[in-house]
Protein backbone atom coordinates (compact mmCIF):
# COMPACT_ATOMS: atom_id res chain seq x y z
CA UNK A 1 0.00 0.00 0.00
CA UNK A 2 1.40 3.37 -1.03
CA UNK A 3 0.80 6.54 0.92
CA UNK A 4 0.13 9.58 -1.22
CA UNK A 5 1.05 13.02 0.02
CA UNK A 6 -0.21 16.31 -1.31
CA UNK A 7 1.20 19.78 -0.74
CA UNK A 8 -0.30 21.52 2.28
CA UNK A 9 -0.98 25.24 2.16
CA UNK A 10 -2.14 26.65 5.48
CA UNK A 11 -3.50 29.73 3.69
CA UNK A 12 -6.30 27.57 2.29
CA UNK A 13 -7.54 26.83 5.82
CA UNK A 14 -7.28 30.25 7.53
CA UNK A 15 -10.78 31.61 7.18
CA UNK A 16 -11.67 33.71 10.21
CA UNK A 17 -9.81 36.53 11.98
CA UNK A 18 -9.68 34.34 15.08
CA UNK A 19 -8.00 31.50 13.17
CA UNK A 20 -5.52 33.92 11.62
CA UNK A 21 -4.63 35.45 14.98
CA UNK A 22 -4.31 32.03 16.63
CA UNK A 23 -2.04 30.82 13.81
CA UNK A 24 0.22 33.87 14.13
CA UNK A 25 0.28 33.52 17.91
CA UNK A 26 1.30 29.85 17.62
CA UNK A 27 4.01 30.72 15.10
CA UNK A 28 5.41 33.45 17.35
CA UNK A 29 5.43 30.97 20.23
CA UNK A 30 7.57 28.43 18.36
CA UNK A 31 9.68 30.88 16.31
CA UNK A 32 12.35 31.23 19.01
CA UNK A 33 13.25 34.69 17.77
CA UNK A 34 13.32 33.78 14.07
CA UNK A 35 11.88 36.90 12.43
CA UNK A 36 11.82 35.29 8.98
CA UNK A 37 9.62 32.48 10.35
CA UNK A 38 7.17 35.03 11.72
CA UNK A 39 7.26 36.93 8.42
CA UNK A 40 6.38 33.68 6.62
CA UNK A 41 3.39 33.24 8.95
CA UNK A 42 2.25 36.78 8.14
CA UNK A 43 2.66 35.90 4.47
CA UNK A 44 0.48 32.81 4.90
CA UNK A 45 -2.23 34.94 6.49
CA UNK A 46 -1.90 37.64 3.83
CA UNK A 47 -2.33 35.03 1.09
CA UNK A 48 -5.40 33.68 2.89
CA UNK A 49 -6.92 37.15 2.97
CA UNK A 50 -5.76 38.14 -0.51
CA UNK A 51 -2.36 39.60 -1.28
CA UNK A 52 -3.80 42.19 -3.67
CA UNK A 53 -6.04 43.57 -0.93
CA UNK A 54 -3.18 43.64 1.58
CA UNK A 55 -0.93 45.40 -0.95
CA UNK A 56 -3.60 48.02 -1.54
CA UNK A 57 -4.13 48.60 2.19
CA UNK A 58 -0.41 48.80 3.03
CA UNK A 59 0.61 50.88 0.02
CA UNK A 60 3.24 48.27 -0.85
CA UNK A 61 3.46 46.36 -4.12
CA UNK A 62 2.39 42.71 -4.23
CA UNK A 63 5.89 41.77 -5.37
CA UNK A 64 7.56 43.48 -2.42
CA UNK A 65 5.07 41.86 -0.04
CA UNK A 66 5.74 38.40 -1.46
CA UNK A 67 9.49 38.98 -1.04
CA UNK A 68 9.21 40.46 2.46
CA UNK A 69 6.85 37.73 3.68
CA UNK A 70 8.46 34.76 1.94
CA UNK A 71 10.39 33.58 4.99
CA UNK A 72 13.68 33.94 3.12
CA UNK A 73 14.57 37.13 4.97
CA UNK A 74 13.48 39.32 7.84
CA UNK A 75 11.28 42.24 6.75
CA UNK A 76 11.54 45.74 8.15
CA UNK A 77 9.47 46.20 11.28
CA UNK A 78 7.42 48.94 9.64
CA UNK A 79 6.39 46.39 7.00
CA UNK A 80 5.35 43.97 9.73
CA UNK A 81 3.26 46.67 11.40
CA UNK A 82 1.61 47.71 8.13
CA UNK A 83 0.76 44.11 7.23
CA UNK A 84 -0.56 43.30 10.71
CA UNK A 85 -2.78 46.38 10.59
CA UNK A 86 -4.06 45.50 7.09
CA UNK A 87 -4.79 41.97 8.31
CA UNK A 88 -6.77 43.31 11.27
CA UNK A 89 -4.36 41.67 13.70
CA UNK A 90 -3.30 43.48 16.86
CA UNK A 91 0.21 42.75 18.07
CA UNK A 92 0.63 42.70 21.84
CA UNK A 93 3.26 41.93 24.43
CA UNK A 94 3.27 39.95 27.63
CA UNK A 95 5.98 39.17 30.16
CA UNK A 96 7.99 35.99 29.73
CA UNK A 97 7.10 33.45 32.38
CA UNK A 98 9.90 32.68 34.82
CA UNK A 99 11.36 29.23 34.34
Amino acid sequence: MTTKAAPYDVAEFLETPEEMAAYLDACIEVADGDAAFIAKALGDIARAKGMTQIARETGLSRESLYKALSGDRSPNFDTVLKVASALGIKLSASPVEAV
